[in-house]
């Protein structure tokens, strides 16, 4: 499974941002996806979370309120809708994919990782 993520790019603080992910095989709608990010200097975070069919999601709770994970049901595709941008949202995110269809805040649940995609915000 290949993903690429895509939408990152520079915004002023209080923009939005909207970050796609696409998978190179469907059997991806079986898996739960997520967004990590990686600031640096830092360790890689969970953003948010979203199980194989929608139905259940989780969110750091640094984004919650401010972010919207989504995808539709048998789509091999996850969004990530980032609204009210901080500078501390400054990182390069990543999307992966499950290894179940349950989704998690751990990386360790992820099997597959795309490349990253630059988000910046300036304030």
């Amino acid at each position: 499974v290949q993903l690429q993520a895509s939408g990152g790019g520079l915004v002023q603080a209080g923009g939005s941002l909207t970050l796609s992910c696409a998978s190179s095989r469907r059997t991806s709608s079986n898996s739960a996806m997520a967004w990590f990010r990686q600031a640096p200097g830092k360790e890689r975070e969970f953003v948010a979370a979203v199980s194989w069919n929608g139905g259940n999601i989780l969110y750091a709770d640094s984004v919650k309120g401010r972010f919207t994970i989504s995808r539709k049901y048998g789509d091999h595709r996850v969004y990530l809708k980032m609204n009210s941008l901080k500078p501390e949202d400054t990182a390069v995110y990543f999307c992966a994919a499950g290894r179940s269809s349950i989704a998690t805040s751990g990386s360790q649940g992820y099997s597959y990782w795309g490349q990253g995609t630059q988000v910046t915000v300036s304030s």
